[in-house]
């Protein structure tokens, strides 16, 4: 397929450096990673053009966004590059993204961008969600002793990290003017695009807080939440330190629960929140709320499915009636087929 210039066309590269330099972080208030990650996208695209469909690199338009080209490109990177279903995913959302934005600018581009829009990147396996047991969650809350004065401010720290469900930036931009201690006490977080939510504290978190702020916070004084001191000035702590943090507790935690996964991150506390709620019934509409998803969906994809514990405990409460001491339990693998068409 040879495509030639038309006269007067969109200027696709001059469409592309606006998109980049001024729509992403002036209007859109994009952070410079994510910016970046779109760039990686659209370079995605034309080294594909360039390399494997010989378009000169400086004739490249609008043109070359055909249906077919980005189709090929999908099976390019699948079975040429390799990329896991996941990053195919974020190339083919990065350039419909651009081309919904070029569509915008040019009535012209529209046919383009509805071309693109329908189509899908291949499935991503759904992994079972990460998130600790009961019995971890105890452990590693109870892992820094609080018999230094470091040790006390780590504990504290990830038990609210653990019940607010708080990602780790929400964290570590905490002061005290967003807490509230009078009832019902309550946190404000600030998430992404600095957009706020209040989530409210649990009697034994505010209890832990109150002996907290007698010790850390006397002057009740505007600073971070949780800092350390670096000449002389309360600095808030960093997202590598907050990890740090967690992952002595872990080291801690494990002499007396081994079950507790090697790898942990401070993301895994927050499913395991949400997680908790879930198995209460808590509808996920105020799980959502917590977590401060902005779509339903993103909750779903996480929280709305069963365990096999979660299925297995439902079966066993739906048929109370067998108590038979030589009834052998259900195998994950026998439950597993009852829920497959083989």
């Amino acid at each position: 397929m040879k495509h030639t210039p038309r006269e007067q066309a969109p200027d696709f590269w001059g469409y592309a450096r606006n998109y980049l330099h001024h729509f992403l972080p002036q209007v859109r208030a994009l952070a410079p990673r994510s910016i970046e990650a779109y760039r990686i996208s659209l370079e995605s695209y034309i080294y594909y053009l360039v390399t494997e469909r010989h378009f000169p690199r400086q004739d490249i338009g609008f043109d070359h966004f055909d249906r077919q080209v980005i189709k090929d490109w999908l099976v390019w990177m699948r079975q040429n590059k390799n990329y896991e279903p996941a990053t195919i995913g974020l190339r083919l959302s990065a350039i419909k993204a651009f081309l919904n934005f070029a569509a915008a600018e040019d009535i012209t581009l529209v046919a383009v961008y509805q071309a693109a829009k329908s189509l899908k990147a291949p499935a991503t396996p759904r992994k079972p969600i990460e998130y600790l047991q009961e019995n971890e969650t105890t452990a590693l809350l109870a892992a820094h002793d609080g018999k230094d004065v470091k040790s006390r401010r780590n504990r504290m720290l990830l038990i609210l990290l653990y019940d607010t469900g708080a990602r780790v930036g929400e964290i570590t931009a905490l002061t005290l003017d967003d807490l509230s201690l009078a009832k019902p006490a309550h946190l404000t977080l600030t998430g992404k695009r600095d957009k706020s939510r209040v989530v409210p504290l649990g009697e034994k978190t505010i209890e832990h807080l109150m002996v907290y702020l007698q010790e850390f916070h006397p002057q009740r004084t505007t600073r971070p939440l949780f800092y350390s001191y670096h000449l002389g000035q309360a600095t808030a702590l960093s997202s590598d330190t907050i990890a740090a943090v967690l992952s002595t507790a872990g080291d801690l935690a494990r002499q007396r629960c081994p079950s507790l996964p090697e790898r942990l991150h401070c993301h895994m506390l927050r499913k395991t929140k949400a997680m908790d709620l879930y198995k209460q019934g808590i509808p996920l509409p105020i799980i959502m709320q917590l977590l401060g998803h902005e779509s339903m969906s993103t909750t779903s994809a996480f929280y709305a499915f069963a365990t096999l514990d979660m299925m297995r405990e439902a079966m066993n409460a739906a048929t109370p009636a067998i108590h038979e001491s030589n009834t052998q339990a259900i195998s994950d693998d026998e439950l597993q087929l009852l829920y497959t068409l083989k």
